[in-house]
């Protein structure tokens, strides 16, 4: 059925009426700095998003995840502790369940100079993660509130999860995300617009590797002979690897930081280099791993040396399917009634909208606020969009639970 024009101007004033109240949640939020690898001010954020969202009446879980592991600098596998998940669920019994999902870190550590909200103009917040994504999580809650309001509510089921760790890829919350793709039938997540208002579509896949290159100590002047230089050596790994570009299309490989070596007066034993993978389709990831291991065993092979290969690909590219293509139709139909042309571009750059995607499920992933200049100090976020996107997820939600979209 079509959703009651009577009702969907009902939710769109209760998010206006909320539009104070959404800046100065965001603003609290940005306050708190979350940086991937602060868990104490992840789970600071994590505390006020509960009481934020307790007026739903959802169950709520606090969900620990595990470390991030990745190796270090020096070669050695590292862990470090994570922020908790917060996991919030209502009506699971309902014939349509809708996923919300959204990060509660920014990469923004506890001693970046970037910690200060402050106002730019009337319409336009300079601050950190006000767009990537803290404005988006209130807007979020605003729109199921908005939901909850309406007669509409017991129509459809609804599943919120928010994650500690998506600006480090999501290594230890994947789990949980694919873990609710086996209960829900559709997914918004809501990562920034694009600059210009518009929203992701297709998505490249993402891998993040790193080599590990291991050669022989000797004294620089005494037995430079008897050394095996692990630079070197990583060194032409790593053009070997550059050298991948341009093979295959629309595949990319960039090697991102390097470390190695020590005293100039020492033959250096170690040395490692991380770098990272895009591609446009699935099928891509078997060529690239196949070439690595090629280039890898070559390396490996040199009498003296040893080269490893570690980490993978933590997100797959982001396909759309008839069902998302619908989808989009739906929320475009919903930007229409807001006086919003939105379009839906593909994109380089990823997020969990791969990993639910990859699951299946179709999912829209730019539903948070109108911002730009995400990971840098010139982050900002338009105020008037939190009411804006605010309303168009309420109608979006609304429309769903009218039954205007089916998997």
């Amino acid at each position: 059925m079509a959703l009651d024009p009577a009702i969907a101007r009902a939710a769109r004033d209760f998010v206006a009426r909320r539009q104070a109240q959404m800046r100065e949640r965001t603003i609290a939020l940005a306050q708190i700095n979350s940086g991937s690898f602060n868990a104490e001010g992840v789970n600071r954020v994590r505390e006020a998003l509960a009481e934020m969202f307790a007026e739903l009446g959802a169950q709520a879980e606090v969900l620990p995840v595990e470390p991030w592991q990745a190796l270090g600098d020096d070669g050695q596998m590292q862990t470090r502790p994570l922020g908790d998940a917060l996991r919030l669920r209502k009506r699971p019994e309902a014939p349509l369940q809708v996923f919300l999902c959204g990060h509660m870190d920014t990469v923004f550590a506890a001693d970046h100079p970037f910690q200060q909200v402050r106002e730019l103009d009337a319409d336009t917040l300079n601050g950190p993660g006000v767009a990537d994504l803290k404005g988006g999580l209130v807007l979020m809650q605003t729109a199921l509130a908005a939901l909850e309001a309406s007669p509409l509510a017991e129509h459809i089921g609804w599943e919120v999860l928010l994650n500690p760790d998506e600006e480090i890829g999501s290594q230890s919350s994947a789990p949980l995300i694919a873990e609710a793709a086996e209960r829900c039938h559709v997914g918004l997540i809501y990562e920034p617009s694009f600059p210009d208002g518009h929203l992701a579509g297709a998505r490249k896949g993402s891998g993040n590797f790193a080599l590990l290159a291991r050669g022989r100590a000797a004294h620089a002047g005494r037995e430079h002979h008897l050394g095996r230089n692990a630079i070197r050596l990583l060194a032409e790994a790593t053009a070997a690897i550059d050298d991948l570009n341009g093979q295959r299309e629309g595949v990319t490989f960039n090697p991102g930081f390097v470390h190695g070596g020590g005293a100039t007066n020492i033959v250096p034993d170690t040395a490692m280099m991380r770098f990272n993978v895009r591609l446009p389709r699935p099928e891509d990831a078997d060529w690239v791993q196949g070439e690595l291991e090629r280039i890898v065993a070559g390396f490996d092979a040199r009498e003296g040396y040893a080269l490893e290969l570690h980490g993978g690909f933590t997100r797959m590219p982001k396909i759309l399917s008839p069902a998302n293509e619908r989808l989009f139709a739906l929320a475009q139909d919903c930007g229409r009634e807001l006086g919003l042309a939105l379009e839906h571009l593909p994109t380089g750059g990823c997020c969990d909208g791969n990993n639910l995607a990859a699951a299946g499920v179709p999912n829209i992933d730019t539903l948070g606020v109108h911002g730009g200049a995400i990971h840098s100090a010139k982050e900002w976020m338009r105020v008037s969009s939190l009411t804006e996107r605010g309303q168009l997820s309420a109608l979006l939600l609304l429309r769903l639970a009218a039954g205007e979209w089916r998997p």
